[in-house]
């Protein structure tokens, strides 16, 4: 979830990889240099970097509802395995696009990388790699995302990041990147083509003083440049129709994604909504309490309760809908089947 809390706010030249000639030298290294996917080699390497992804803004104005998924950079080669396992098993679903979260302060920095590698080339997927200002000064974010774009990646999700526990407000924003619109500008200044999406709050920022706050952030977002917003997880759909409508009133047009996640136990939903600012609904939470310790019954409740809000949001004219499957794929392939998406 690190890449779904977070708060307010490249041009192609002609050597046909769109990046600096110095900087493709550099960017083909740093994708050599992951110690988790050794077997990519030069001539796929070369031919990935020739061709780009679609802008996700290109997707939606197709007109239909898009599916996507997140996941997370995992700490190790077991975790690199199954994540390996979970992409080849969504591939059933086709979703239309992935994201990769990217730690606080960049702890990740690498690891979201070759993940968004490994998801692009291996598997075929458009990738959409996180990337947070806090611990960041503008050069540093202006490298990482020149190397996305040597890669051929054009999708970003532009946030302002948590900060550490090492560190403070005071000392985790440097250069003037203290939020998410300074990342969206910062990222459009760049590469005025590459898409970018940023977060939303339905029930409000943790750190907002106030909805209208929230809101006055978010539309300095869009402002900057960005073409969609993705919701924190919330699981009262009236919560997102009201935050859709608040938008609306505020002046913000772009599509709005809901931000969906199936409970696989309540005692880490009820953390993951205490730190993100969530709610979660009494009857939901009375069944899951009536489940105990089945941790069976428990993801079956959660997938129920998630096929419910989808298929009503769907109805009521969301843009479609993202999942947050923490690096599981059972939820995800029960949800498609059970919305008809299963190839």
């Amino acid at each position: 979830m690190g890449g779904v809390t977070k708060a307010k706010g490249w041009d192609s030249d002609d050597n046909g990889l769109g990046c600096e000639p110095e900087l493709q030298e550099t960017a083909q290294i740093k994708a050599f240099a992951i110690p988790f996917f050794t077997h990519i080699n030069i001539s796929v390497l070369v031919d990935m970097l020739m061709t780009h992804d679609r802008p996700i803004s290109d997707l939606f104005a197709r007109g239909r509802p898009l599916r996507s998924i997140e996941f997370f950079p995992p700490k190790d080669d077991i975790g690199v395995d199954a994540l390996r396992k979970t992409a080849a098993a969504l591939k059933r679903i086709d979703p239309d696009f992935v994201s990769v979260t990217y730690g606080a302060g960049g702890t990740t920095r690498e690891r979201t990388a070759q993940v968004s590698v490994m998801l692009r080339e291996d598997f075929g997927l458009t990738v959409m790699p996180h990337l947070t200002a806090v611990n960041h000064t503008r050069n540093e974010i202006a490298s990482i995302a020149e190397a996305h774009y040597c890669r051929g990646i054009r999708n970003i999700m532009a946030l302002r990041g948590d900060v550490p526990k090492d560190l403070t407000a005071a000392t985790a924003f440097k250069d003037g990147l203290q939020f998410g619109c300074d990342v969206v500008a910062l990222l459009k200044d760049l590469h005025p083509d590459v898409c970018l999406g940023v977060g939303g709050y339905p029930e409000k920022h943790p750190e907002a003083p106030s909805m209208e706050a929230d809101l006055a952030h978010l539309r300095q977002k869009i402002q900057a440049g960005a073409s969609f917003i993705t919701t924190q997880l919330f699981f009262d759909n009236d919560v997102y129709h009201g935050f859709v409508d608040r938008c609306r009133n505020a002046g913000i047009t772009v599509p709005i994604v809901p931000g969906i996640m199936p409970v696989l136990s309540l005692k880490q939903i009820k953390r993951i909504t205490a730190l993100c600012g969530a709610s979660l609904p009494a009857q939901l939470t009375e069944r899951l309490e009536a489940a105990g310790e089945e941790a069976d019954a428990i993801e079956a409740i959660g997938i129920e309760w998630a096929l419910t809000q989808i298929r009503d949001l769907l109805a009521r004219g969301a843009p479609g809908y993202h999942l947050y499957i923490l690096n599981r794929a059972k939820s995800a392939l029960s949800l498609a089947a059970g919305l008809g998406q299963c190839r």
